[in-house]
Order: structure tokens, then sequence, then C-alpha cells
């Protein structure tokens, strides 16, 4: 069940400029271009209470700009789970 959750709740990467899937690269995950940091992973700290800057402490190879429009695209492009 909780799979299955997850995978509805799955923000589709594809469109964002910032972000690449390369298959032998974190399973093929999604991750922040150039790096393998994933992207859900930008959506996650801020879901536990992260700022951008804190963010940013955890992951000083990205810029404040990135960690923003990573929030930005996923919070725009995150499905919502219906009734």
């Amino acid at each position: 069940m909780k799979a299955a959750v997850e995978a509805i709740m799955t923000v589709d990467w594809s469109e964002c400029e910032l972000v690449e899937s390369v298959a032998g690269k974190v399973g093929g995950r999604p991750v922040v271009k150039g790096t393998r940091i994933p992207a859900d992973t930008i959506l996650t700290d801020e879901e536990l209470g992260a700022t951008v800057e804190e963010t940013l402490e955890s992951f000083p190879t990205l810029s404040l700009d990135t960690i923003r429009l990573i929030r930005a695209y996923g919070h725009s492009h995150k499905p919502m789970l219906q009734p």
C-alpha cells in the first residue's frame, strides 16, 4: 500500500530542465542535473521543515536559486490524491 501511495504522489520531473534521469546513476531516479542528489530529496527536506538555507547546508554544491526552483517545480507538478 505504501509503495502504491508513493507512486501516486511522485512528481513527474521529466519537463524540469534542472533535473535529469540517467540509467545507472542513482538507479535511474531523477536527480539534480550534474549531481547524484535525488530531486525528491529537496522536496522532502522542505516537508520536514528545512529552510532553503538549511537545504543548502546539506547540499552545498547546489545554489539557493536551484533549490528554490526545484521546490517550486515540485509543488506545481505534485499530483494530489483524490478522495
